[in-house]
């Protein structure tokens, strides 16, 4: 049998277009702030995660620059090779130094990504699953990559895995306790991605305390923009670093999104951190990022703890909240920078995004598989870049579309 694979794969891709599912790349044009060239014309964004507007930061550029000109392109190994340089410790540092209020002895560990921090936290932590008898506990609506570190888990180390149902406790509590001699991992995301809503981390501690396991927090679009302090969703529950609960925690962030470059980082108890450094394959097994990234993340992190940018994301946030038509649009309740507008049909979803990108206002629409059949939503986020002329123009444009 001869298979034209070209024909299949286009037959697929042909497929998504008519069920409304296809996603399209555009390209950006100079520089990626709220207003910039989207395939050559201007348009105004509700869509980047650059939270606090750092990626366009005048200081953050001229760090870069300067961390360039010092340390040179490129890192030249992984990090446990010869590419772990001392602008990566600083920045591990001043990582850890964000925490310290919430954990005994917090240490921190620098990732190229996201999506790599996280394969590398679930995989390594259940590295001796088999033998060991490991059981991950993973929430309903987490992020692909914690989805995708859990299946390696499964796949990899003969992890069990039980999923449970979204903000749901009392399921969790249920499974927890029906594995009482297993070695337990809950991970969950802390701020979620498509609705803006919290993960109840108090009580997660408290039943992994209960149940002796530990949890793993992606605080993704949480770190640097929630809490009184702007240092993420530990900050926002004001956790008590007293509490033995703080020693089961691996706390991971994002530095793409708030923190306007990009990376990641877990803080955690340096026990866990030196046995991520020996078993975490996506971490040992890539060049480490460029050591002036490093660098100029160190400035971001420390405009991140000045809290001055984190006051403007909520001015806007509430603003837009007191002017959006509440009944004609119906948002998703979020208390961060998350602000989904739920639709329901991908269509209707995909035609409502159009239309404001055809009046000068990207906004995704976003459908399944992202999220379930039937809860496709208009993904609004806000930075504290926006002005108000820029929320108003948003506003102005949803009412005059409908609907229905």
């Amino acid at each position: 049998m001869n298979i034209n694979y070209l024909d299949y794969f286009n037959y697929k891709v042909n497929r998504l277009s008519r069920d409304n599912l296809k996603r399209n790349l555009k390209v950006v044009t100079g520089e990626s702030g709220v207003r910039t060239i989207v395939n050559g014309e201007e348009k105004l964004l509700f869509c980047s995660n650059d939270y606090l507007g750092l990626a366009n930061n005048p200081q953050i550029k001229e760090y870069l620059i300067e961390g360039i000109r010092k340390l040179g392109a490129g890192s030249g190994a992984s990090h446990l090779i010869s590419g772990h340089h001392d602008a990566h410790s600083e920045l591990e540092s001043k990582l850890a130094a964000t925490q310290k209020q919430f954990f005994l002895k917090p240490k921190a560990l620098f990732f190229s990504n996201g999506y790599m921090a996280n394969l590398a936290v679930i995989t390594s932590l259940t590295a001796d699953s088999k033998k060991d008898n490991f059981t991950v506990f993973s929430e309903e609506l987490n992020h692909a990559s914690l989805i995708d570190g859990v299946k390696l888990a499964q796949q990899q180390n003969k992890s069990t895995v039980l999923v449970y149902g979204h903000l749901d406790l009392d399921e969790l509590e249920s499974q927890l306790a029906s594995h009482p001699k297993s070695f337990k991992l809950i991970v969950t995301d802390g701020v979620f991605s498509m609705d803006g809503d919290i993960a109840p981390i108090p009580s997660m501690l408290d039943l992994a305390e209960k149940y002796d396991a530990l949890l793993i927090v992606d605080d993704a679009h949480g770190f640097g923009v929630i809490g009184p302090n702007g240092l993420g969703i530990l900050d926002h529950f004001q956790i008590e670093k007293g509490k033995l609960a703080t020693e089961r925690l691996i706390y991971i962030g994002t530095l793409g999104k708030a923190a306007g470059i990009c990376g990641a980082f877990a803080v955690a108890s340096p026990k866990i951190i030196e046995w991520i450094i020996q078993k975490g394959r996506s971490y040992i097994y890539t060049t480490a990022s460029p050591p002036f990234i490093a660098y100029a993340l160190s400035k971001s992190v420390g405009l991140i703890t000045e809290n001055k940018l984190q006051k403007t994301l909520k001015e806007n946030i509430l603003y837009f909240k007191t002017k959006l038509d509440q009944e004609k649009w119906k948002p998703v309740t979020s208390e961060t920078a998350i602000q989904p507008l739920l639709v329901g049909k991908a269509l209707k979803t995909l035609k409502i995004g159009n239309q404001l990108y055809d009046n000068g206002i990207w906004v995704p629409a976003i459908r399944p598989p992202t999220v379930p059949e039937g809860t496709s939503r208009l993904r609004l986020t806000f930075s504290a870049a926006h002005k108000r002329q820029h929320i108003d123009k948003l506003i102005k444009t949803l009412d005059g579309i409908e609907n229905e």
